[in-house]
């Protein structure tokens, strides 16, 4: 791996700084202001990709901001793990903007302008998370994030939507404050600085004397590190998901599948693989009890899920569990005998981080489209509505394969990196919850389209007044369910960037 210094690398940064200032000054001209996010998206979206052939070429490009205390900067970086982060984040906001002029002008929304805004910036603090070179970087985008999508889970101003938003609040900023912080102190303690390994995925950053020499500490760094980083709700850190979904439905998605608990399970993996690596996880012992939480989260997540009839709750509890595939995949990088890294398991975690931003955001979508055409919200209710609205339905049920890890979509490319790296690590216990969490995601997603098509409405139902949201709505989430087929197809538009981050050629 070869390094350079290169200024470019704050161009996707300063897009996406300025685009919620130009939202605010054009705020009442909602046309102009919309515009603003589509542009800003696209140029984002360019301004990370002009860098694919560096990344795929093992040149790691950085660039430092500014020093604040010998070893702590503010620093960016893109390699093949930052890269697909920060080319999905904006990508998806240019199809989450059109949804949203159909979701929030179809239902009349209040304070359009500030929900531009605070999307807007959450989208900058996901490109932040993406490039962050160091742990200190890290945290000021993540808690940028954190921030700025609490208006957006208030935005109704009601009782209900306050509660969640205030559960969101105490349930990020209160591990971080608690824990992300002490983690980094201890690390800058032992290291010396707070840089993450890039190019260095086996010995990470905690191989300094001072670390070796005291296990306990570098392993309470890890449990720390872990549990400040709740947005990739792994139980008992869960609960601020389900309670979230208050806001709208767009939100959600961006919650979901854009930005925040992508940047919750992104952070877990640069810890883990830029800062612990594969020997101090293997040495230390940190790889299977972290693979066994996640396990856990899996499976009690996929259950509740089969209970929740209201749509979103399911796809909430349904979030929680596939986070955790990502999990399982990066913290077995340190359990094959020997220290050696477990490059499958890796590679089918990361490739979920992709695989599930497109399903989810789908299904999301969905949800949110049927919400708008026919103000339904529970599954019971939803007998017959997929010959009203066929295309939301179809493409709810092509997203629905990626979760479940049926082929030819992207979810069954993902899965089978897992279960395969799970069998490396000789983890019969890790095979079994993967294998069960398909029956239980097939349990939970096949009886939406089931009744959607097959069963008769209600007696007394007339579904006749019915039919698809407006195409601002549909049209984007056809496109993303048909990425997930596509990703399914050519499982290499993701690998290729993981396999230059792990060292595969």
């Amino acid at each position: 791996m070869t390094g350079s210094e290169n200024a470019y690398l704050l161009l996707p940064l300063i897009i996406t700084l300025a685009a919620p200032l130009i939202i605010l000054l054009t705020g009442r001209n909602e046309n102009v202001r919309e515009g603003v996010s589509f542009a800003a998206a696209a140029l984002t979206f360019a301004a990370v990709a002009r860098f694919i052939p560096d990344v795929l070429a093992g040149t790691i490009n950085t660039f430092t901001v500014f020093h604040i205390l010998p070893g702590i900067t503010v620093t960016f970086c893109l390699d093949g793990l930052g890269i697909i982060f920060a080319l999905i984040a904006p990508f998806l906001w240019g199809f989450a903007t059109s949804y949203n002029i159909g979701y929030m002008r179809g239902l009349q929304e209040h304070a359009q302008t500030r929900y531009y805004f605070c999307f807007a910036v959450a989208i900058f603090g996901a490109v932040g998370v993406a490039m962050s070179a160091n742990v200190f970087t890290l945290y000021l985008f993540y808690e940028i994030i954190s921030v700025f999508t609490y208006p957006l889970v208030a935005h109704h101003e009601d009782e209900e939507g306050f509660a969640g938003a205030k559960k969101y609040m105490v349930y990020l900023m209160g591990t971080s404050k608690l824990f992300l912080l002490p983690a980094m102190g201890l690390t800058y303690v032992l290291v010396g600085n707070l840089d993450f390994s890039l190019g260095e995925m086996s010995r990470g950053i905690f191989n300094t004397p001072l670390a070796r020499s005291h296990p306990g500490l570098v392993q309470l760094t890890y449990v720390l590190f872990i549990a400040g980083l709740a947005k990739a709700a792994l139980m008992p850190f869960h609960n601020w998901l389900p309670s979230a979904m208050v806001a709208p439905t767009p939100v959600s998605a961006l919650l979901h599948a854009v930005a925040v608990v992508k940047a919750g399970v992104f952070s877990v993996s640069r810890v883990i693989l830029s800062g612990f690596g594969s020997e101090t996880m293997h040495n230390l012992g940190l790889s299977l009890p972290t693979a066994y939480v996640a396990a856990f989260t899996i499976v009690v997540a996929s259950l509740i899920a089969l209970t929740k009839d209201d749509i979103k709750a399911r796809l909430a509890y349904s979030t929680v569990s596939q986070l955790s595939y990502v999990v399982i995949g990066v913290a077995l990088i340190g359990s094959v005998a020997g220290g050696a890294a477990n490059t499958l398991a890796v590679q089918g975690g990361l490739l979920h981080i992709g695989h599930h931003a497109f399903g989810k955001i789908t299904l999301f979508f969905g949800a949110g489209a049927i919400y708008v055409a026919t103000h339904l919200k529970s599954i019971s209710k939803m007998n017959g509505l997929g010959r009203r609205m066929p295309w939301t339905f179809g493409a709810f049920g092509l997203a629905s394969l990626t979760m479940i890890g049926m082929p030819p979509v992207a979810g069954f490319v993902s899965k089978w990196y897992l279960l395969r790296g799970s069998m490396d690590a000789g983890q019969i216990i890790l095979l079994a919850a993967l294998l069960c969490s398909t029956i239980l995601n097939a349990g939970y997603f096949v009886p939406i389209f089931y009744r959607a098509f097959f069963l008769q409405p209600e007696p007394g139902t007339d579904l006749s007044h019915y039919h698809e949201a407006p195409c601002c709505m549909v049209v984007p989430l056809v496109f993303t369910s048909a990425v997930s087929l596509v990703l399914g197809l050519y499982p290499q538009i993701f690998q290729n960037f993981i396999q230059a981050f792990i060292h595969i050629r």
